[in-house]
């Protein structure tokens, strides 16, 4: 699930549950599969459970003088012949209650609401997810992977057009399978998308717990940025496995610096982050186009005007995909050149 989506500062998010890079994730261990902790054996075994002390009243014994259904004249009848039901078990069976005749559930509390998930279509199998993803799941017991995967793959269908049904999917996925890292990251993209940027920061860094991982930082550091930590943020970007980044990748983590550098006030630092990257780079991958949008944005706010137009021009010329809206900020931005 770590193909980073578009940074707060331009570009927009793209595709679903991905596998992130490092490490396989650890399994999970002692687990049952319904999520109930084991016995510890320490529950009072050695007493036999039905012995009786010599004199006690045996459990079925009656007297003979009395038969066991003799009733007298005037005792209650019992419930099936009085047409009544039995005191304590509302009609309609157990957890309902009746108004007005008609049977109403119970409301879900929170917690069940969050294990049950949205529903999910009926069309989404789990095996939209990428065969490493469903790898992961394998640990899982078959019902319960099963329910996992379909729960990831509703997330990835849904992640940029309505990412907090996604997110929800994704805590149902997490309420049954916390221990499987690529849960817990498409838990933490699903947040990031959505905007829950403290719940974002917390399971991409479980994830990277579980499988070592280091492809989720330029995502972390920008959720410190939206916590107003910019310095944090920097503090990710120096990090010494993001030399060892894919270019995607290491191109995220430039603009998030240089997001974090604008935080600080330090406009002239943040330009300069960026034009040490690949900018003029021949590649049309939707990495180049983000980083010339960043850069042609942070022009702007530097202002910079002309060489700002110049730059959301070159960002078009490449945005085959309309990954950004440099075609909008460019039209807007020549009408404030001409005025100038």
């Amino acid at each position: 699930m770590t193909d980073q989506r578009g940074r707060r500062d331009g570009g927009s998010r793209s595709g679903g549950p991905r596998q992130g890079q490092g490490g396989d994730p650890r399994k999970s261990s002692s687990s049952r599969g319904d999520g109930k902790p084991r016995s510890s054996g320490g529950s009072g075994l050695d007493r036999k459970p039905f012995e009786r002390k010599d004199g006690d009243k045996k459990p079925y014994e009656r007297r003979d003088d009395k038969k066991s259904f003799d009733r007298k004249d005037g005792d209650r009848r019992p419930a099936s012949e009085r047409g009544g039901q039995r005191r304590g078990k509302p009609a309609g069976g157990q957890g309902e209650r009746r108004i007005g005749g008609a049977p109403e559930q119970r409301e879900r509390t929170v917690e069940q609401a969050v294990y049950d998930g949205p529903p999910i279509p009926d069309d989404i199998t789990g095996t939209e997810l990428d065969a490493s993803i469903r790898a992961q799941l394998r640990s899982l017991p078959e019902k319960l992977a099963l329910r996992v995967s379909r729960h990831l793959a509703a997330a990835g269908q849904l992640v940029d057009d309505d990412p907090e049904t996604a997110y929800k999917h994704t805590l149902a996925a997490k309420a049954r399978a916390a221990r499987i890292a690529v849960v817990r990251e498409a838990v933490g993209e699903t947040a990031y998308a959505a905007g829950h940027y403290a719940e974002a920061l917390a399971e991409l860094r479980a994830a990277k717990r579980l499988n070592g991982a280091t492809a989720y930082l330029p995502i972390m550091a920008d959720c410190h940025r939206a916590l107003g930590n910019p310095t944090r943020a920097l503090e990710l970007a120096k990090s010494p496995s993001v030399a060892r980044f894919p270019s995607a990748a290491k191109a995220e983590m430039t603009i998030v610096e240089a997001g974090a550098r604008r935080d600080l006030g330090q406009m002239d630092a943040a330009l300069r982050t960026l034009e040490v990257s690949p900018l003029n780079s021949k590649s049309r991958e939707p990495w180049v186009v983000r980083l010339r949008y960043a850069y042609a944005d942070t022009l702007e706010a530097a202002g910079r005007l002309n060489d700002a137009l110049t730059w959301f021009h070159k960002t078009n010329a490449i945005d085959s995909d309309e990954v950004t809206d440099a075609a909008e900020r460019a039209e807007s931005l020549e009408k404030r050149v001409d005025r100038g």
